[in-house]
């Protein structure tokens, strides 16, 4: 795809995103059941496809980690359509009075959500975010412009394809979404330039591509951060929930930004707690790096190196560390966490407490797994990413993510002047 034709075609897309803003959310709904009967419908089409993704994956030495990020199974094309239905049952974010009120001088003013108009959505392997952005774009009332990893190139190109199927069904443009699917990278750098065409940027993906996305864009930008999770064993906790607490934070699906990277467990529950957890870690195919404190405990452990700290492994690899109170768990949280989501594992409640106020991210738990930063498991139906940012959103990123809000002013009397 030459620039000029990019260009020519987020043009087009300004259009088509006032059209699916004044639809109502009937309408919209409408769209997104017949994408859901479509998802399911064609799942040979896609698992086809995605077979031909894996096989290039696994023959070019893509981790077991990763590649589980690219897999979409029969069940994950299901649970994808599933997850389009979810979003009809929520109510449309777009057209909602936010706030109302009348001033002295006779004004009414309304604050009302509205969509933001075109969002590009820049990603890396997971292929379910295709179909997750243009679902959630498509409720919210807003054009959607995607561009997936290469590695994803052919399982993207047909759901691209079974997206604008349901549009053109439902009587809309197929460039209502588009899919960018050209590998050259220059091309990024020009979608990230296009301010004015482009509304909104949104990367999900790992550390260099969300850094790569925030130095270059010249238009606004959410950050979806990385996600270093720590769980924290206070001396308070309950070892039969721990246990299991730390297995699924780490072992359930450790390629995604919400497992447990970090371990840090109190020092007066330590030889209990890590004597129970790293048989079972270990059984599961885990790899344990641990400081000192850890290695005297237990000499099978590799020593961590400081960057063990402060990475993101996306992997069956965890680093623990032996803490002494409270406050040196929550001190090393804030040196090498990303703002994203912790846990602490306590019965005391005044040690909940203290963590809740003092740990700063997005989501942070008391026991209960970080794997349950999803917008799904928060209600949200799918989302968009996990926002590790202040401003405007923090945490899972559903409906109400994608939009902004417009005032609408209405003059009743008028004034010496003559203005409304």
């Amino acid at each position: 795809m030459e620039e000029t034709e990019l260009r020519s075609v987020v043009r087009q897309m300004r259009q088509t995103a006032v059209t699916i803003s004044l639809l109502s959310g009937q309408e919209k709904d409408h769209i997104l059941h017949t994408l859901a009967g479509l998802l399911d419908r064609r799942k040979s089409d896609i698992t086809e496809a995605n077979g031909k993704d894996m096989e290039r994956a696994v023959s070019g030495g893509m981790s077991e980690a990763m590649t589980d990020r690219l897999l979409l199974t029969e069940k994950r094309i299901h649970d994808m359509a599933v997850s389009v239905e979810k979003l009809t049952e929520l109510p449309d974010p777009s057209g909602r009075i936010l706030a109302e009120w009348t001033q002295p001088n006779g004004i009414h003013i309304i604050r009302k959500s509205v969509p933001f108009g075109v969002i590009a959505m820049i990603y890396e392997s997971r292929p379910n975010v295709t179909v997750d952005a243009a679902a959630l774009c498509l409720k919210s009332g807003n054009a959607c412009v995607l561009r997936g990893g290469k590695e994803a190139h052919c399982t993207n190109r047909i759901l691209t394809d079974i997206i604008q199927q349901a549009l053109e069904q439902c009587g809309l443009s197929k460039n209502t979404v588009v899919s960018i699917l050209d590998p050259d990278r220059e091309l990024v750098h020009r979608l990230l330039e296009m301010r004015g065409d482009i509304d909104l940027v949104i990367p999900r993906g790992g550390a260099g591509l969300i850094r790569f996305v925030v130095d270059h864009s010249r238009i606004p930008v959410i950050e979806t951060g990385t996600g270093v999770c720590h769980t924290y064993i206070d001396c308070s906790a309950d070892l039969d929930k721990a246990v299991p607490i730390a297995v699924n934070a780490k072992t359930q699906r450790p390629s995604v930004c919400n497992a447990m990277e970090t371990l840090l467990v109190h020092e007066k529950t330590a030889q209990a707690f890590l004597g129970k957890l790293f048989p079972i870690l270990r059984a599961r195919g885990v790899e344990l790096r641990g400081d000192e404190k850890v290695r005297r405990l237990d000499p099978g452990t590799k020593a961590a190196a400081e960057k063990d700290w402060e990475t993101e492994y996306n992997d069956m690899i965890l680093s623990v560390k032996i803490v002494s109170s409270l406050d040196e768990a929550v001190r090393h949280i804030a040196r090498y966490g990303t703002h994203h989501s912790e846990c602490i594992v306590a019965e005391d409640p005044g040690a909940v407490k203290e963590f809740m106020d003092r740990v700063d991210a997005a989501a942070v738990y008391a026991n209960a797994s970080t794997r349950f930063t999803d917008g799904f498991e928060f209600g949200f139906g799918a989302e968009i990413g996990i926002s590790t940012q202040k401003l405007h959103v923090r945490g899972p990123m559903g409906l109400d993510a994608l939009t902004t809000y417009k005032y609408e002013i209405f003059g009743r009397v008028r004034s010496a002047d003559g203005i409304l």
